[in-house]
Parts: structure tokens; sequence; C-alpha cells
């Protein structure tokens, strides 16, 4: 945790600002808390691998009494849910004692469930595909990533090294993106793995938003809205954190309307736009927004539609602005920089055949392929690529074959130790 933090860290309860406590759990290196605690005037919190968790419940008392009891290692295997499996437990720390873990592995440990597998492919699925899409077209306006920018309920971080990659490295800390999420496996794994650059902070998007009022330029909530119980007080939360100039931006929102994989508490297309009313809010048709990506690398944002016209679409994206200038039609550049390193998606199972590698989709589990199946709109069925892509990729040894498969992420850009 950045010390930079702390000006915009509010307590979620009481609301007032946070500091940090001089006792024996305080680690710091450089400008940055490692542990140590954080009170406001009605509570205290602790700060964990770098991560401030500002919640309060019994796990996180716990942390915070073994943390200042000088027992650092089991208050981070508590929040990561690991205190009652000696045997997981060991196999993290051994993991995390090699030289170079991997989300992948460290994924496998924290989250063998479906939403783990959820989160691996989470670079390539049709929804992420869209929601980058949208945001690098946002993005060549400058304005709405200019300050601060939060990723709500953001997981493991993968769009929030979107929003990181948007920025440039001369902005500074006090112009970076902050991670929320209520899982700290979660948050942990972001700030290891997926986006270490960004400000990771643990807390309830079902409680009060732990930051002040008018702190982001834009603030996102991809995925997650309908999984809220407390939706009125979030909306209302993500509202006076971007303040009057800034973006709310919600994709993916179910709609009642609709039919969806695992929906959640869904409202209607209406509902949801009531609740961002003072925001000025617009929908848009998710099917839509996808087609122009994939066929058009288009994000055409004067296409805004009504309740009415999304009729029984399963899913919209609503974007919440007073900028007029923001809704216009954007023509997106191919991507081809590399922030982390090249790898094959993987979705693919690999195979070497003479001096080519033989690139297979092979998506893990029948209820991805039924929920994701979109993705064969550009992940081809087999692929065949000379030379060898079971090790480094380099984008020189592909040639013009290099444009192709990053078009279709086949390839794709990833943060390093995520799958290798």
């Amino acid at each position: 945790m950045h010390t930079s933090l702390l000006d915009i860290l509010r307590c979620p309860f009481c609301g007032t600002a946070l500091s940090v406590v001089q006792n024996d759990a305080l680690i710091v290196e450089g400008d940055h808390i490692i542990n140590g605690v954080l009170g406001c005037e009605c509570c205290a919190y602790p700060v964990i691998a770098g991560i401030p968790v500002l919640i309060a419940d019994d796990p996180t008392r716990d942390a915070l009494h073994m943390l200042e009891a000088g027992r650092g290692e089991e208050a981070l295997f508590g929040l990561l849910g690991l205190s009652g499996d000696a045997a997981r437990r060991e196999r993290f720390r051994d993991l995390m004692q090699r030289e170079t873990p991997t989300y992948r592995e460290a994924l496998e440990i924290l989250c063998d469930d479906a939403e783990g597998t959820w989160a691996l492919y989470r670079f390539t699925d049709p929804v992420f595909v869209t929601v980058e899409t949208v945001l690098r077209a946002m993005g060549q306006l400058q304005w709405p990533l200019r300050g601060r920018a939060l990723d709500v309920c953001g997981g493991t971080g993968h769009l929030t090294r979107v929003l990181q990659g948007l920025r440039s490295p001369a902005d500074g800390v006090a112009a970076g993106t902050v991670l929320a999420d209520v899982y700290f496996w979660k948050v942990w794994l972001a700030s290891c793995f997926v986006v270490p650059d960004a400000s990771p902070v643990c807390c309830d998007a079902n409680n009060p938003l732990p930051f002040a009022r008018d702190t982001f330029s834009t603030v996102l909530l991809a995925d997650a809205f309908p999984y809220i119980w407390h939706k009125r007080m979030l909306a209302d939360e993500m509202m006076r954190l971007a303040g009057e100039d800034g973006i709310v931006i919600m994709p993916h929102l179910h709609s009642a309307s609709g039919d969806n994989f695992s929906a959640g508490n869904t409202l209607t297309p209406a509902a949801y736009r009531a609740l961002l009313a003072p925001h000025q809010p617009r929908l848009f048709n998710d099917a839509k927004l996808f087609d122009d990506v994939i066929e058009r690398r288009v994000v055409d944002l004067t296409r805004d539609v009504s309740p009415e016209e999304l009729g029984t679409e399963p899913a919209l994206t609503l974007i919440a602005s007073h900028q007029a200038d923001l809704f216009r039609r954007y023509e997106i550049p191919a991507e081809r920089e590399v922030r982390g390193e090249l790898v094959v998606n993987p979705l693919y199972r690999i195979e070497r055949s003479g001096g080519s590698s033989v690139l297979t989709l092979d998506f893990p589990t029948p209820e991805y392929e039924a929920e994701f199946t979109e993705c064969r709109r550009y992940l081809p069925e087999r692929v065949v690529v000379a030379g060898d892509l079971t090790g480094p990729i380099w984008r020189e040894a592909l040639g013009p074959r290099y444009g192709e498969l990053r078009d279709r992420r086949v390839l794709i850009d990833a943060p390093i130790g995520y799958c290798s």
C-alpha cells in the first residue's frame, strides 16, 4: 500500500480519514506499508501484504489481532482462507518460496471451483473482449482517465490492468488505478501477479465505499452489480466518487427481461437506468457492442437504446456521464503492444509437430464452453504456427503472422508469470 492512498481512504462506517497506528505490527518499505494497522475515529483495520482490509467482520478482526501479536503469516493465511487446511497451506508456502510462482498455480490453491476457471481464462472471454475495447475507446479522449480510476468488485484485476495500461507512466501514483473487492484472496492475486502497479483495497461493496468524495474520474463495475444486494446504495456511492465530471461504467448488466448464466438478483433495464438517473445514464445493447468490436473494430456510443428497445436481450451496458463528448463513435486500432509477455491463450492445447506448434481450442468444461461459446467467433479451432510456442515467444520470430494471432487472441499479452 503506497502511503499516498491514505489521502483518499475513508472509514466505510464513520467516514473519517484513516491514519497509520505506530505499533510493532508496522512494516514499511520506502513509501509502501507492507503490514500495519490503520485507525479512524471508530475502528481499526489491518494492512496485510500491502492490502488495506477495510471490513469489520470476525476473520478481519482475527487477522488484526494476529498481526499485532507478531503472527503476520498466520494473519495472511487466515484472510486467504488457508487456516483450516494444512495441506493447502503447505502447498501455498512451497509455491511462494519458488523463484517463479505463477498466477495459475496460486489460483488453483486458493480457488478450485468454477470461479477459478472463469478467472484463469478471463483475458479472452467475450465479455472481457468487449469491455476492454470500450475502455480503450474512452481512453482515446484522455480526460476519462485523468486522475484516479476505480475498479469496483474488480476480482483478480484483469480489467484493472486494462485501466492501468491506458495511463501514462508520467501520471504518477496520484493518478493511478484502485482495485477494490470483498475477497482478500482475489485482491492478493491481483497485487502479486496481474496488476502489481495498481492500488489494492479489500472492501465490501454492500457497504459504503471507503473513499473520499469526487476522488475518481472513472468508476468501473463490470459483471458484479446483479450480485450486490444493496444496489441503490452502491449506485449512489459510485456517483459520489465520480462526482459531476466523472464517468460510471457498468458493463454486462444481466437483465431481468432475458436469460443469463448465473444471472444473480437482476433488475430490468429501466430499473438499472433509474438508479443512476442523476448521472444521465445511457444504455447499450451488449450483443451489438460485441458485434461491432469483433466485426468492425468499432465502439459506437452514439447508439444508445431505450429499455423497450432492449426487449428480452440478456445483458446490457450502462454508461453514465454528464460529458456528452464521451458518446461518440470510436475506431479502435489493432493492439500490438506487449506490456507483460506473449503467451499462447490458455484455452489452447499445444502439441509439437516437426518444426511447428499445433494449437487446438480446448475448453476446460462443458459449462464454460456453453457460457462463452461466442469466443469461437474470434478463436479458431486449430492453428499451426511455425516454431516452438511452448517456451518464450518473440514477435519478431512470428513475422507477418504476429498481427493475425494477436487479432484472433490466439496469442495474448499476459502479465509476467500468469500461466507460463
